[in-house]
């Protein structure tokens, strides 16, 4: 199933070659639907761009939506029915090629685009199944319409949940998966970590909108303040924290004028963490986030040393998000450094590090409906060495007496507990307890280190540990 199993690079490639060849043929120019509706013909262009140019829809879709006009309802249609297709793309292709006369992966890929959009419609929202199939049929090709109606048509004679007991894998890890649109390799890896009992709801928190997270800065605004400014709401575990049900933030003033910032209360907690975990000796004001980039984290931790009379030295080995970095922490006691953080060439004896390590992002899925039917299982074992040879040179790079936390946006254990027990075993860091670094909330993993979920904490699936080099 094209989609829902997981495909090599090989296959992915040779599908967009095959896809462009196609092109010309199998997909009509715009101006040869002048019958198909602005949302939906929105929605289908934006898969297309997902598809042949690995684009993020979360990206293209609102800047489509504003060239062409599209407001309102309608925006709120073409936004709905895009993020579900893409969000749900693994069950829609199960289910294509269940009630299809050829394999789904035989089906013409700006075909299955356009099946994908119908299929979505008749199974997940309240269009009318007469409507969704005509709609589906004008979008494509003269030579593919009688497939694409007949398949259509085999939809709507039968209940979502009828297909879906049709097309489901057997096993009770597989189905909830695939119930939850999810490729399997995922579930199981969030199985590890949480257990079976929560599984259905870790899942069914990825599917859901989450809200806006600002993030007031420290010594410019308060929370309270920014909060009735916005009038969202203070947050329940940052002390800088507000949130908002929607709208754009970045036409916010307190977000424009630089009084606050977009993030994830998981990730503010963790910059805060940095500054606030035990360590021995003097603080000296010797601090370092090694994996800046695009630097959220690097400004928050900014602003508390620019209260504590602390320097912050930022790592990115990426030129452009250097350059994010530098923009983000401008005014602000942080020098930023193009570098690799493994081998950084920076002076040893800093008092704290931030190690917020590149991973899969299996944390905040969420945030691009696409994401999870991208990502490969095979990516995590070489994240997994990246993330402790960073955690390695930041060790090397701290003093004793000195922490250095270690973060990814990722639940999976070989990204988190595992690279942490190397490090106490290998290195012979200390582990300390990180719980007391967020205080009011619970739930966070039986270890010492903290575990959030988007279901229990209303955050992306943030981890960090806390660990000290001993003093000898």
């Amino acid at each position: 199933m094209s989609g829902f199993r997981s495909r090599s690079r090989r296959s992915v490639q040779q599908e967009k070659e095959q896809a462009k060849r196609r092109q010309r043929v199998e997909r009509p120019a715009r101006e040869e639907r002048p019958d198909v509706d602005e949302p939906r013909l929105a929605a289908f262009d934006v898969l297309t761009q997902v598809r042949e140019e690995d684009a993020y829809a979360n990206l293209v879709l609102p800047k489509m939506l504003r060239q062409r006009g599209i407001r309102g309802r309608d925006a709120a249609f073409a936004t709905e029915i895009t993020y579900g297709t893409l969000r749900t793309l693994g069950v829609l292709d199960a289910v294509i090629d269940a009630a299809s006369t050829r394999p789904v992966e035989n089906i013409d890929p700006a075909l299955l685009d356009a099946l994908r959009l119908g299929a979505y419609q008749v199974l997940y929202t309240r269009v009318e199944p007469h409507a969704a199939v005509d709609t589906t049929v004008r979008l494509v090709a003269e030579k593919v319409k009688g497939f694409a109606n007949g398949l259509m048509r085999t939809l709507t004679r039968s209940s979502r949940e009828s297909w879906l007991a049709k097309a489901a894998p057997k096993g009770e890890v597989p189905e909830l998966a695939f119930r939850h649109a999810h490729p399997t390799w995922i579930a199981e890896s969030f199985a590890r970590t949480i257990g079976i009992g929560e599984l259905g709801a870790a899942l069914e928190a990825d599917s859901e909108r989450p809200k806006v997270h600002l993030a007031a800065r420290p010594g410019e605004m308060s929370a309270e303040e920014l909060a009735l400014i916005t009038g969202g709401e203070e947050g329940k575990y940052s002390p800088y924290a507000v949130y908002l049900d929607g709208g754009d933030p970045g036409a916010l003033e307190p977000v424009r004028q630089g009084l606050a910032a977009v993030q994830d209360e998981g990730s503010q907690l963790i910059a805060r963490a940095v500054v606030q975990a035990p360590i021995e000796g003097e603080d000296t004001g010797r601090w370092l986030d090694l994996c800046a980039g695009p630097g959220g984290k690097a400004a928050l931790m900014g602003a508390l040393a620019r209260i504590d009379g602390a320097r912050v030295d930022a790592v990115e080995i990426a030129p452009h998000r250097a350059q994010l970095v530098a923009q983000l922490t401008d005014g602000l006691p942080v020098d930023v450094h193009v570098a690799d953080g493994k081998k950084s060439g920076l002076k040893p004896g800093y008092d704290r590090i931030l190690v917020d390590a590149p991973c899969s992002g299996l944390g905040a899925l969420r945030r691009r409906p696409e994401a999870r039917w991208r990502k490969q299982e095979s990516d995590i074992a070489e994240l997994s060495v990246l993330q402790f040879e960073l955690l390695s040179a930041a060790y090397e790079l701290l003093r004793p007496g000195g922490t250095v936390v270690y973060s990814t946006c990722s639940p999976d254990l070989r990204e988190t507990r595992e690279v942490v027990d190397r490090a106490v075993r290998e290195l012979g860091a200390e582990e300390l307890d990180a719980h007391p670094l967020v205080p009011g909330m619970s739930d966070v993993g039986f270890e010492k280190s903290v575990q959030m979920w988007p279901h229990r904490h209303g955050t992306d699936a943030m981890f960090f540990a806390v660990l000290r080099k001993p003093v000898t």
